[in-house]
């Protein structure tokens, strides 16, 4: 009975954080436009739209190159002298890639153009993380230059760029 009395309580609480961040948003119009903005993609929802605005501010102003390091999405080559090993991610802001695992992981079964740039990389034989990683990487390019552009998600333009 207390058990599930705490779990009323921190259900409670998580309701009015995520009220007071959303009247956050809304009280800032370049946030609202944001908010907006990336939110207009299927799979980005309200958390992680809010997670990106708080913890990424270089969202719109960063190159799709700058933007992918800073979240610890870009690939890098793990050589020395003859050994050669495949490239891995590595550093960045944990908080906003864990986010984006978990946004791709809906845009890739929501989302069209997501899907197809994920089909076209298991159809060439890529294991599931590195699928799943390339699409965190290009919903957050997509996402970049859409703040830049200020422009809605479009998946007929976007779905040429796959």
């Amino acid at each position: 009975k207390s058990i599930r009395k705490m779990i009323k309580t921190l259900q409670f609480q998580i309701r009015e954080l995520d009220l007071l961040i959303q009247e956050h948003i809304q009280a800032d119009d370049d946030f609202q436009r944001k908010d907006r903005i990336i939110r207009s993609g299927s799979g980005v929802g309200p958390q992680t739209s809010a997670m990106l605005l708080s913890h990424l501010p270089e969202l719109g102003h960063a190159n799709r190159h700058q933007i992918a390091a800073l979240v610890g999405l870009a690939p890098y080559d793990r050589q020395s002298g003859k050994l050669v090993r495949g490239a891995h991610i590595a550093g960045g802001r944990h908080e906003v890639r864990c986010l984006l695992y978990m946004a791709a992981l809906t845009a890739r079964r929501c989302n069209p153009t997501i899907r197809q740039f994920a089909q076209n990389l298991e159809s060439k034989g890529k294991s599931f993380k590195v699928v799943i990683t390339a699409c965190m990487r290009k919903l957050l390019i997509i996402l970049n230059a859409m703040i830049r552009d200020q422009q809605v998600w479009n998946d007929e333009k976007n779905l040429k760029n796959t």
